[in-house]
């Protein structure tokens, strides 16, 4: 069929032809987003889940429902090289000027902006060309501490956004990759806006160990934030991930290759976009067959092969790589570190370094202890191909 009109958009954060399954969430979203401007307090959330699973995609979506109902938005992604301090200033900067134009917010912005120039000296944030003519506010956000200085700075924030009749939502995916100063100092901060009712509201994305991290950071994390799971889609939700988009398109595709495409990716929100890519463009014509759908899941494989899994093993020293080899000789996890070190014939205390830098990578995570699983879905099928 007409690659043109391919609908399915495989892509890191790419934003699906049809968002099935994630209604609640949404709705969830949504409603707080409101009552926060009429100064009623709800919780922030926390996605969580592994990758492909379209936690970005989820985000973004929220970024556009706030702006939708009146907020200002702040959207990061946490990378593992930089401070959250760094990332936040020019974000924060480019709110305060949209604020600092609504002549009702134009003194709380200026205080706002006067916090954000202490901030950026306390933690010698290089500005570039994002610098503040005004001069600081001596004892505002300046301290050096992040978990003091972050909580002044926000409350300003929302000040002024609360004086505009506006909201603003801050975003940051990747949550994992923030340290454990920035996670308490994020966490302590949303909850000083909250307990001063103001229109201010936090969206994260990470890996399933963010609601333990985020519980360790601060013991009151739990009913500060929901913690939302964003995992596989059953096997209505995928299937209408698949069928929709090419109905849109006025074609069609039979019940037995729709299943056959759930069964493949196990309902896993980028592998059903990539299936539904490889199977439009190697169908002749409508409807969409189980034949079409076997030449696509070997198109799509070796697509995943060469992207999606490759980028990630790539990453891994070569230890690294036999360790995560040894845990996907074991079968389909969770994998005990107990077998996984039984598998190298080391022990698990000497192994402890090798898998902790493997989990700050983000390739594996521990449900539980002693217990460990892979970030990626079917990585151990990937591995046990590679290594075949």
């Amino acid at each position: 069929m007409d690659p043109v009109r391919n609908p399915f958009a495989p892509g890191a954060g790419s934003q699906p032809p049809e968002l099935a399954g994630r209604d609640e969430i949404i709705a969830s979203a949504e409603v707080a987003l409101q009552r926060v401007l009429i100064g009623k307090h709800d919780k922030s959330q926390m996605l969580l889940g592994l990758r492909g699973t379209g936690k970005t995609v989820l985000l973004n979506k929220i970024e556009e429902l706030a702006e939708a109902h009146g907020h200002l938005t702040a959207f990061i992604e946490a990378p593992d090289d930089r401070s959250l301090a760094d990332m936040l200033y020019p974000r924060i900067h480019q709110v305060l000027r949209k604020l600092s134009v609504i002549e009702s917010a134009k003194s709380a912005a200026h205080a706002a902006t006067r916090a954000l120039r202490g901030f950026a000296s306390a933690f010698s944030i290089s500005v570039g060309d994002v610098s503040l003519s005004v001069d600081p506010e001596t004892g505002v956000a300046d301290s050096g501490i992040l978990e003091y200085d972050l909580s002044d700075l926000f409350i300003r924030i929302g000040d002024a956004a609360k004086s505009a009749g506006r909201g603003w939502t801050l975003l940051i995916d990747e949550v994992q990759y923030l340290s454990g100063v920035e996670l308490a100092a994020l966490i302590v901060a949303i909850h000083r806006v909250n307990q001063k009712q103001l229109p201010v509201m936090f969206f994260g994305a990470g890996l399933p160990q963010i609601a333990g991290l985020s519980g360790d950071a601060k013991s009151y994390a739990e009913r500060l934030f929901d913690f939302p799971p964003v995992g596989p889609l059953d096997a209505a939700s995928a299937a209408t991930a698949i069928r929709q988009p090419i109905e849109n398109e006025g074609e069609s595709i039979s019940h037995d290759a729709l299943q056959l495409i759930v069964i493949r990716t196990e309902g896993y929100p980028y592998f059903l976009q990539e299936w539904g890519y490889q199977v439009w463009n190697i169908a002749d014509t409508s409807p969409i067959n189980e034949g079409d759908v076997g030449e696509a899941s070997l198109a799509a494989m070796r697509r995943l092969d060469e992207g999606f899994f490759r980028v990630r093993f790539d990453r891994l020293t070569p230890k690294e790589r036999e360790y995560v080899m040894a845990m996907a000789s074991l079968g389909r996890g969770p994998y005990r570190s107990s077998d996984v070190a039984e598998a190298l014939a080391e022990s698990v205390q000497s192994l402890g370094p090798r898998r902790a830098q493997i989990i700050s990578k983000g390739m594996i995570y521990s449900p539980a202890h002693g217990d460990i699983v892979f970030t990626v879905p079917m990585f151990e099928h990937y591995l046990q191909r590679v290594s075949s």
